[in-house]
């Protein structure tokens, strides 16, 4: 990870760098071409091998700053999945369709709520 050094009042300040930076734990020697869809950090248990015991341990081995990271692997993963690749199929544009519609949904269903048609038995 590059540093960036300020100097004020003859101190040295030592800045780390975050967006547009690789993660620390990248070596390009032993992993060899960047790629954003993996994570370079040490390997975990998988939650699906988490005994209940084990649980709390488990979650607190992990941070709240992760959660981005994650998410920007899972984007990339879908991007080399199905977007990405040469001869591209309609699958893409039918989950971009489907998700966009889901969003808009979740986002629109307090004022549809009001909008039911109500049959009243007597």
């Amino acid at each position: 990870m590059k540093k960036c050094f300020l100097w004020s009042a003859n101190t040295p300040a030592i800045i780390n760098m975050g967006f547009g930076e690789y993660p620390s734990e990248y070596n390009p020697k032993v992993h060899g071409p960047y790629d954003p869809a993996r994570y370079y950090g040490k390997a975990d248990i998988p939650f699906g091998q988490v005994k209940l015991g084990e649980l709390p341990g488990w979650l607190g081995r992990r941070s709240i700053g992760g959660i981005p990271s994650a998410i920007s692997r899972a984007f990339w993963r879908w991007q080399h999945k199905y977007v990405l690749p040469k001869k591209t199929g309609f699958a893409p544009y039918a989950q971009l369709a489907v998700g966009s519609m889901i969003f808009f949904y979740a986002i629109n269903y307090g004022k549809m709520v009001s909008h039911r048609n109500h049959k009243y038995h007597w």
